[in-house]
């Protein structure tokens, strides 16, 4: 669900970008409106970043091999992450510069004075439309998660990323719309150069939270809560196991978890009844969470504490 929804969302983006990064530069040669060369820029960038999140997606549905035994899965996550440096580089800084550079240098709009008004409200309506694909697919998987906390644990970069994106893209509109809107009004240059600087503030800012969260998926982050819970009492839900004696969780990609966990089993029990056990745990494992695709599952003898210069308590080797 979530990487069928993240897919669509990318490619709505992705349309919807290209359209309004080639009006906007066409706004730009026009006027010489520094704020439509930043958002030509940030489009363009967007769009490319569309493209990265597409080609991960690709990329991760290869085959486990011998030298990646868990597969690609998390290769999501290196081109999110790549996308949160381009937006920071090629979308903020360079907005940054340009502010810098009109506010040394200001001039007003002279030429074709309603060109930019009028393709930055055209773009705030076709990224608007793009933001709402977001949302939409967003809230199949979002449940009654907060947007906040949505975006900071969400596994599947491409939403978040396509989320904060187009978020981003309706603020930067609103800026340069400001900007472009007071320039034409005051005929000071500067006011486009304000509008462009706000522009690059907020992309780097961006920029900056997709790359922290981003490296917490590239580092490594286990099941939430609540599949804990649920993997617990599944493992523990049958007369096979007597407890756990320990367990932990890791997400290969988006849409698989690793469970290793090792479990107290009776001493009385054969080797045949454990490997039955074993096959039942797993079994509701996978019922309880089905992203649950790689389970290993240890038998042990464990035993109670008996005080403190006795051995007992420790699983056995």
């Amino acid at each position: 669900m979530s990487a069928q929804g993240g897919t669509r969302a990318v490619i709505a983006a992705l349309l919807a970008n290209l359209g309004i990064a080639v009006t906007k530069f066409v706004a730009y040669l026009l006027t010489s409106s520094s704020s439509m060369l930043a958002e030509s820029i940030h489009s363009v960038a967007d769009s490319g970043n569309q493209a990265l999140l597409l080609l991960g997606g690709k990329r991760a549905r290869r085959a486990a091999t011998a030298q990646h035994p868990f597969g690609y899965g998390r290769e999501r996550y290196v081109y999110a992450f790549i996308v949160a440096i381009v937006l920071f580089s090629v979308g903020g800084l360079f907005a940054l510069y340009e502010a810098w550079h009109k506010w040394s240098e200001p001039h007003g709009i002279t030429n074709w004075q309603w060109v930019p008004v009028t393709v930055l409200l055209v773009a705030i309506v076709l990224e608007s439309l793009s933001f709402r694909t977001a949302i939409k697919e967003s809230n199949l998987i979002r449940g009654r998660e907060s947007w906040s906390r949505f975006i900071r644990r969400s596994k599947a970069p491409e939403l978040p990323v396509v989320l904060l994106e187009d978020f981003g893209a309706l603020v930067g509109l609103v800026f340069a719309l400001i900007g472009v809107g007071m320039t034409l009004i005051t005929g000071d240059g500067r006011w486009d150069a304000a509008g462009t600087a706000m522009i690059g503030l907020l992309l780097v800012t961006i920029a900056i939270v997709l790359a922290v969260e981003t490296k917490s998926l590239l580092l490594g982050e286990g099941a939430e809560p609540a599949e804990v819970a649920a993997i617990e009492r599944a493992v523990t839900g049958g007369p096979e196991v007597e407890g756990i004696i320990h367990m932990k969780t890791l997400y290969l990609g988006p849409e698989e978890l690793l469970v290793a966990v090792k479990v107290a089993v009776a001493r009385c029990e054969t080797a045949e009844e454990v490997a039955r056990g074993i096959d039942a745990v797993e079994e509701r494992i996978r019922a309880a969470v089905p992203v649950a695709r790689v389970i290993y599952v240890e038998p042990d003898i464990y035993q109670a504490q008996a005080g403190p210069s006795e051995t007992a308590g420790q699983p056995g080797s």
